[in-house]
């Protein structure tokens, strides 16, 4: 793998090849080590949104306009954007976005590779504006039933990157000293089903990004998806039925304490 060849390239350019060329891995897990736990915690959500499938059963608004963007989401003709404004939503309702921790959609962030200038650029990230500190990232892929969205798993980890530059870049500019390693979390959406990364980026392998060389140290990235009943239809299924959308939102929920919300 160290003879692979590294070349300047945009996180939307990453495949898994890139990802060979920093040895970095995507390790799968199950559920509950992944999240550290001995049983996945009940979503703190209204109860309506457990038992009601569609946005007209709701009794509040807002729950009925995340069902309805949930059912734009699940449209591949709609393309990213239906899926980012679900995303933005089911953040809101989570109790992931609120007073100074915001969502943002398409923030570009840069990225030094192999000695040149390039960019990521985001699909919905958070950001906690009392730090300037982006806490979660998520990279949506249109493929519903068509494969493994193996490119955007490759394209999560070069956000990740940098995320993680552009977070210490914010430190040493409030005089704080940056961070030696940190785990950024990240999700891939494939419609409304999502996909939990925990993604370890150090100063280290920042730098050989920078320089375009081959770490020596594996970075290993974890991922998991949540048990929903009928794992092949996952994707095309998502967050829609109520079996499903129950075991999605427990992850959701102890993912909070990997975003550190």
């Amino acid at each position: 793998m160290a003879n692979l060849i590294r070349s300047a390239k945009s996180g939307s350019d990453w495949t898994l090849n890139d990802l060979d060329s920093y040895h970095i891995s995507l390790n799968q897990m199950d559920a509950l080590p992944f999240f550290g736990l001995q049983a996945l915690p009940q979503p703190s959500v209204d109860p309506e949104l457990l038992t009601n499938v569609e946005a007209g059963a709701m009794q509040q608004d807002r729950h009925a306009e995340l069902i309805t963007y949930l059912d734009l989401a699940m449209i591949p003709e709609n393309g990213e954007t239906a899926v980012d404004d679900f995303a933005v939503e089911l953040f809101k309702i989570l109790g992931y976005v609120r007073r100074e921790r915001v969502a943002r959609t398409r923030m570009d962030l840069p990225l030094l590779i192999c000695g040149e200038s390039r960019h990521v650029k985001t699909d919905v990230c958070i950001i906690d504006r009392s730090q300037n500190d982006i806490l979660l990232l998520v990279q949506e892929d249109k493929r519903l039933e068509h494969g493994e969205p193996v490119n955007a798993r490759a394209q999560l980890v070069a956000e990740a990157i940098g995320a993680f530059n552009e977070n210490n870049a914010q430190r040493e500019a409030a005089g704080l000293a940056p961070l030696a390693e940190k785990v950024i979390p990240g999700i891939v959406m494939v419609g409304t089903s999502p996909t939990f990364f925990k993604i370890p980026v150090t100063r280290t392998l920042s730098t050989h990004i920078r320089h375009g060389t081959y770490p020596p140290e594996e970075t290993q990235v974890t991922y998991c998806y949540p048990p929903v009943p009928r794992p092949a239809r996952r994707r095309s299924e998502g967050m829609k039925p109520l079996d499903n959308r129950r075991e999605i939102l427990k992850c959701y929920e102890a993912f909070k304490v990997i975003v550190g919300i």
